[in-house]
């Protein structure tokens, strides 16, 4: 069976990108193992000074349980116009150029703001396709979180609703497509 790893892009405590992470993971479930991993659980404080060259026992933990999987969902939050710094940090300790090559990933973006982290989910696009990763082309950018998503319920928007579960149910069609020709080439 797929395996599918959700990350919640931030260290925020009890974050919008959580709770959208949650949601999404009831969908994927479907039709994949999934586990969510928060980056309010990167052991930052491990990697504080620049410790590159050889990552932290903690941090290479972290990442390898991570990266255990055949596809990643990406859930972003827009803070100041732009992704977490924690996003930025985790991704930099990510084994180069291996852990994201050739791997398919999702993008949800979600922000309190009209634009739905538009800005964010692209400036991380830009990341994953250095890295050589296989961007799904469907994304979800959510915006005015606070008032048009419910952990329970979804997006209030109908039509918004059927765009996300149609991403949610895809990107496991994808990520199984892709498996088969990556094995193959």
């Amino acid at each position: 069976m797929l395996k599918i790893h959700i990350l919640s892009s931030t260290d925020r405590p009890n974050s919008n990108a959580l709770k959208v992470s949650r949601y999404a993971e009831r969908t994927l479930k479907k039709h994949a193992q999934t586990k969510i991993f928060s980056l309010a659980d990167f052991p930052l404080q491990d990697v504080a000074g620049g410790k590159y060259g050889k990552a932290p026992e903690s941090v290479e933990t972290f990442n390898n349980e991570f990266l255990d999987a055949d596809g990643f969902l990406f859930v972003i939050p827009e803070y100041n116009g732009g992704f977490p710094g924690v996003l930025k940090v985790f991704t930099d300790y990510l084994p180069f150029p291996k852990a994201m090559y050739r791997v398919p990933v999702s993008l949800i973006g979600e922000s309190a703001g009209a634009f739905g982290a538009l800005r964010p989910v692209e400036q991380f696009e830009q990341i994953l396709s250095y890295r050589n990763a296989l961007i799904f082309p469907e994304k979800m950018l959510i915006q005015n979180v606070n008032d048009t998503f419910d952990e329970n319920n979804g997006l209030e928007s109908e039509k918004l609703e059927e765009l996300l579960q149609k991403q949610l149910n895809d990107f496991p069609v994808f990520v199984e497509s892709l498996k088969g020709e990556l094995v193959n080439s």
